[in-house]
């Protein structure tokens, strides 16, 4: 009878079990954008092969076939679309080194017909268009800054030439003619801009050459630095409030937690609304038709919970109502036509990796338009769950546990996944591959949003600065350590895995905890600090090599301390090395170079390496079998294989 149990129970976990190439596949459609009379959605468009990608534009009653489909080299993709008419699109191109690779503009800006008629190139270096002759002279980068309340046919365009960097510059541009005119002008480079309702520009604010955030206000026809702006770190100017001369602005107290206001233009008058001393505020997916402001915030941490800045104004009764119709998940408001009567929302969780609706206000209509990965069941997918622990210096983290559906919560194997990045990145609770992937397989999986890490204010970001190799990887094994010690995980069977950053990671914390892993996998994993200064994209620019004297640090001695390469002969677990051979942001020579350090010290180690990939597999084939090697390394480690071979005589 016992036997027929288990059997049953083996039985009903492999049912749920979803095929391992539907984890491989990518989404075939993403960035959705609503064209002003709400007739037709533009979106990114992304072939099977992985590497493909373009523009495609379908009419709204019909999401079968595109009214426009245009195809982009290989590795570019639309960064950014905005419509300014109901006819005319304009697309900031961009460019993905991989699959794990942080999408980036070219600086090239295009526009296209509805129907894919009158293609032409608005600003970029490359001859192409009726106006290549005058175009071709922009040597520089231009940004999509925004559109005008009421769509007119222009767009406003931020623009940093090449031979004078210190500059950032914004233009009102007509996206059938090209012509350009001024609005705003600043000596400082990357600088964005807050658009008020009537086309002037209010506020610039970023990063400046030191990394510091700054902040300037519009002053007569000069900018003065906004006062305060120190204390109240990443200060954002969000929107202008309706009917006054006041703004919404975000912000990190002395760069701790978050908050949401409304103030003054200069500051005063301050009325916090929202406040919260762990994560940042997000005004993300909660705005109201043009001219946009935002209607409510959520934190940056842990399940979102919408706090409503008019909880009885009808934009929000109406998110209320929608927040109803699709509970355990986020109801994202993404596109309104220009007279709000057509509103594209987005529905998203932990289980749910999206479906993107469209309501009728008026007659409250709901339709829908496509599922952003429509062969994945929610109803097969793992609980998310966001959870705090203590790290052994008394600062307190976010943890990340993806249990694995069907199984008991307690000693369950477990697999700890580092973020990339590693700064200013973080895990949230949506819905995520990798962590999915490996709970359908039966594995707890551990995400750690360790210091350094994004969402939580600057201060928490710069703790994890010159800390990669050390408390850092304190972090994250001090998550280990809090599973364990939560009955959640089994401590004889934990494994840590991860990618870019978190290859990195992988090697170091086995070298930092020795005796609490038992395998190891690094993928497009950087593994020799000292290298970055030497091979991949980073060092190209002045603003990389900054930052990677800012969060690595240049002391040798340092560098080698905290390089896997220097430290293979303390790696005890079996490894398990992937990479893209093509890779720019880890170059193959990192791989190389571990490869090598694992060797000379006489360690175990499978590989896995594929040509014409870069950081991250976006071929499916290749995918599927970088998950089924992982699925079988992770078996036979810590999973039922471990167990056999454990009670094999």
């Amino acid at each position: 009878m016992l036997a027929v149990l288990c059997l049953a129970s083996t039985a009903a976990v492999a049912a749920d079990l979803v095929p391992v190439a539907d984890f491989a596949r990518r989404m075939p459609l993403t960035s959705p954008r609503l064209s002003p009379d709400g007739q037709y959605v533009s979106l990114a468009y992304h072939d099977p092969d992985g590497k493909t990608h373009g523009l495609a534009i379908y009419r709204v009653g019909d999401m079968t076939k595109p009214v426009s489909l245009i195809r982009m080299p290989p590795y570019e993709m639309p960064a950014n679309m905005v419509w300014a008419s109901p006819t005319r699109l304009v697309v900031a191109r961009g460019k993905v080194d991989g699959s794990i690779g942080a999408a980036s503009y070219t600086g090239e800006i295009m526009a296209i017909d509805v129907d894919g008629k009158n293609p032409d190139y608005l600003y970029g270096y490359e001859a192409y268009g009726k106006r290549a002759a005058t175009r071709a002279t922009d040597r520089g980068w231009g940004t999509i800054e925004g559109v005008p309340p009421q769509s007119n046919g222009h767009f406003y365009m931020r623009a940093t030439s090449w031979t004078d960097q210190n500059r950032s510059t914004l233009y009102d541009v007509d996206a059938k003619t090209s012509a350009r005119k001024q609005m705003a002008d600043i000596g400082l480079g990357g600088m964005s801009f807050m658009i008020a309702p009537d086309g002037t520009a209010r506020f610039a604010f970023g990063t400046d050459d030191n990394f510091k955030w700054v902040v300037f206000h519009r002053e007569g026809s000069g900018w003065n630095k906004l006062a305060g702006s120190e204390e109240r770190q990443n200060f954002e100017p969000v929107a202008s409030v309706a009917g006054s001369d006041r703004i919404y602005a975000t912000f990190s107290p002395n760069g701790k937690g978050g908050e949401f206001v409304e103030q003054d233009e200069n500051g005063g008058n301050l009325r916090v609304i929202r406040k919260d001393d762990f994560s940042e505020v997000t005004t993300s997916g909660l705005w109201t038709p043009a001219p946009l402001r935002p209607f409510g915030t959520i934190s940056t941490t842990g399940i979102p919970q919408v706090t409503y800045i008019d909880p009885q104004a009808p934009i929000s009764k109406l998110h209320m109502a929608l927040s109803q119709k699709f509970p355990g998940n986020f109801v994202s408001f993404v596109d309104f036509s220009e007279d709000g009567g057509e509103l594209m929302f987005k529905v998203s969780g932990d289980r749910e990796p999206g479906r993107y609706m469209l309501i009728d206000t008026k007659t409250y209509k709901v339709t829908k338009l496509f599922d952003a990965v429509p062969w994945i069941d929610p109803a097969k997918m793992s609980e998310r769950r966001p959870m705090r622990f203590k790290a052994s210096d008394g600062l307190e983290l976010e943890a990340i546990l993806t249990f694995p559906k069907g199984r008991s919560e307690t000693n369950l194997p477990m697999v700890l996944i580092p973020h990339g990045g590693p700064h200013g990145i973080s895990d949230d609770w949506f819905y995520e591959e990798d962590a999915q992937f490996l709970a359908n397989r039966g594995y707890l999986v551990l995400q750690v949003n360790y210091r350094g890490s994004g969402g939580r204010g600057s201060a928490f970001e710069q703790a994890g600065y010159l800390k990669w190799g050390t408390r850092v990887q304190e972090d994250l094994i001090d998550g280990v350590k809090w599973a364990i010690a939560q009955n959640y995980a089994d401590a004889k069977r934990v494994c840590v895995y991860g990618a870019s950053f978190g290859g990195y990671a992988a090697m170091m914390t086995t070298v930092r905890a020795p005796g609490m892993f038992k395998c190891a996998v690094g993928y497009d994993g950087i593994y020799d600090l000292d290298m970055m200064y030497n091979k991949g994209d980073i060092k190209d620019s002045k603003t990389g090599r900054s930052y990677l004297t800012t969060v690595i640090g240049k002391d040798q001695g340092d560098l080698a301390a905290n390089s896997p390469t220097h430290l293979a002969d303390k790696i005890d677990v079996p490894v398990f090395l992937v990479h893209g051979e093509d890779d720019q942001r880890a170059p193959f020579a990192q791989f190389k170079a571990m490869r090598a350090a694992l060797d000379a010290a006489h360690k175990p180690y499978e590989t896995l390496t594929k040509p014409d990939e870069r950081h991250g597999f976006v071929k499916p084939e290749n995918i599927e079998e970088f998950y089924n090697r992982l699925q079988a390394f992770l078996d036979k480690n810590i999973g039922s294989g471990q167990a056999a071979t454990a009670a094999a005589p």
